[in-house]
């Protein structure tokens, strides 16, 4: 059955509005006529408050400021969002920070304010500073937008557990924004903050947040997790300083090919063919030479590699040493198994809390390791291995899934994320790689394992020029392009080993992240070159 048209009422296209339009019509003019003769009942009631809200009392106090281009230099001090305790209660103070989230309540608004890794609770009210427009500007402040905020520090009754500041809030009664954030985000802060194990839940994927890399890293699991990554780098310096290393810088592009293989990134370099340093190894062992005794270097390290896994970056950040020796290249070990306790002791001490953020977001077993560390032969850990019913002989290299059989069963016999595996055979170790001096089988070289994943690579190194010749041209190396490499030990070189690490591999096994991709600032790999 149809609505007869009303003969008289037409809508805004000119038609004929139906029984139904009409009376929904009839029914918002009831609601308008209600909410008029409220508001004129409220304004008899309170004329002051009516000609405040007409006037907009709180105008001085809220909006965008004009945009900072270092014109003035207030007379202002912004507290940092971790400086705010309850020391601070009742003291009116000014912050900077990102609006995380807002919700408006009434004629209140809770708004959160985010630096870093720190959030608090802010709060506004209408009352003598607070208007109500002030209140709706607040409630509609884009997410991400960065704002300055002046307010009373005040003590809560119960914990706020969604902030790191759980014992105060901030009563605002200014709030501008200084850089206004797009209205829609790419990707919400709160989905990329999720725990992985709440799995019903919104999640972002990998390839979403590294697009987004910028968006991603505001996150307070990447806000830790990069200090952890520092904690990395400076325990490493430190130890090593302390020591008696001395930091060096090694050139980047190089005449050849550091490693003597194929997984090298050519560049053109005026008109001739340069590469892109794969270690600064050539470069470490010159310093030695040079009588620097022990260097160590921080730098961007290429491998040309295609592999497309979940711990390989085509460019990563290099932690290598290199150190002269007396008599024995355990010495080198021991120094570098001694370091690397002093990395996880420095995280442990120092970076406890940003260590619980992450594996709050990605939990993980907490990491374990023996001091001093465990060095166990490479016959050793094939034997192991060979007694789990795998089949491989002690001259074969060991695949990955081995290795991360091995980490298992070594965790389970000697309760350690970390050991040393000594003596590699010889074949599978680069050209300047000493030989064993009973069985040329073996060579004077280790890799170090974290939750069952090489994260160093290092040997003694041939320091007799003849010597070297002979093993680079057997592996068929052009000795022309390194001939500036052999030429540094004609003049007298002292017995030396070292080895590289990757930082963010490091990072990564050390959390007990799933790729190392989380732990690289901005990622490199086959398939990424941006952002």
């Amino acid at each position: 059955m149809s609505d007869k048209p009303a003969e008289d009422v037409l809508g805004p296209d000119g038609n004929p509005l139906s029984k139904k339009a009409l009376k929904k019509q009839q029914k918002d003019a009831e609601k308008a006529l209600k909410k008029a003769a409220h508001r004129q009942q409220e304004q008899a009631q309170n004329p002051q408050a009516a000609e405040q809200e007409k006037e907009d009392y709180a105008k001085d106090h809220y909006g965008q400021v004009r945009m900072i281009q270092s014109r003035d230099k207030p007379d202002r001090t912004l507290l940092k969002v971790c400086e705010l305790t309850r020391g601070l209660a009742d003291q009116k103070v000014w912050l900077r920070g990102r609006l995380y989230t807002s919700r408006s309540k009434g004629k209140s608004c809770f708004f959160v304010i985010r630096q870093q890794k720190w959030t608090v609770q802010a709060l506004v009210s209408v009352g003598e500073k607070v208007s109500k427009q002030m209140v709706k500007y607040i409630a509609n402040i884009n997410k991400e937008s960065i704002v300055d905020v002046e307010g009373y520090v005040r003590t809560v009754p119960q914990k706020i557990e969604s902030c790191s500041q759980q014992d105060v809030e901030l009563h605002a009664e200014q709030v501008w924004v200084v850089s206004s954030a797009a209205p829609r985000l790419p990707l919400l802060i709160e989905d990329a903050s999720r725990p992985e194990t709440e799995g019903d839940l919104a999640h972002v994927n990998q390839d979403t947040r590294l697009d987004n890399r910028i968006i991603d890293l505001r996150t307070q699991t990447n806000q830790a997790l990069f200090r952890v990554q520092m904690g990395v780098c400076r325990h490493f310096r430190q130890h090593l300083e302390q020591n008696g290393f001395v930091e060096i810088h090694t050139p980047k592009i190089i005449s050849a090919a550091s490693e003597g293989g194929a997984n090298v990134f050519e560049v053109t370099y005026f008109k001739t063919k340069a590469y892109l340093a794969q270690s600064p190894q050539l470069y470490k062992q010159m310093a030695i030479c040079g009588d620097m005794d022990r260097v160590f270097t921080v730098g961007a390290v290429f491998r040309a590699e295609d592999s497309n896994t979940h711990r390989h970056l085509t460019e990563f950040v290099g932690l290598d040493l290199e150190m002269a020796f007396n008599y024995h290249y355990h010495e080198v070990v021991d120094v570098i198994g001694n370091m690397f306790v002093a990395i996880f002791k420095g995280l442990q001490q120092n970076f406890a809390e940003e260590i619980e953020i992450v594996h709050k977001q990605f939990p993980a077993e907490p990491f374990k390791f023996l001091e001093p560390s465990l060095r166990l032969d490479y016959r050793e850990g094939v034997q192991m291995l060979q007694e789990v019913g795998v089949e491989m002989e002690e001259g074969d290299d060991l695949s990955t899934p081995n290795e991360k059989l091995l980490g298992k069963l070594v965790k389970a016999k000697y309760d350690t994320d970390f050991f040393i595996l000594d003596k590699f055979p010889l074949a599978v170790r680069p050209f300047y790689t000493m030989p064993d001096p009973e069985d040329t089988k073996w060579s004077n070289s280790y890799d170090m394992f974290m939750r069952g994943e090489e994260i160093l690579s290092g040997a003694q190194r041939i320091h007799d020029p003849d010597f070297l010749l002979e093993r680079a041209k057997l592996h068929e190396i052009n000795i022309e392009k390194i001939k500036a490499y052999i030429d540094s030990f004609k003049y007298g070189a002292p017995p030396h080993a070292g080895g590289g690490i990757g930082m963010e591999r490091v990072t990564m096994l050390y959390l007990g992240l799933d790729n190392i991709r989380k732990a690289s600032l901005f990622p490199r790999d086959p398939k990424r070159l941006t952002p």
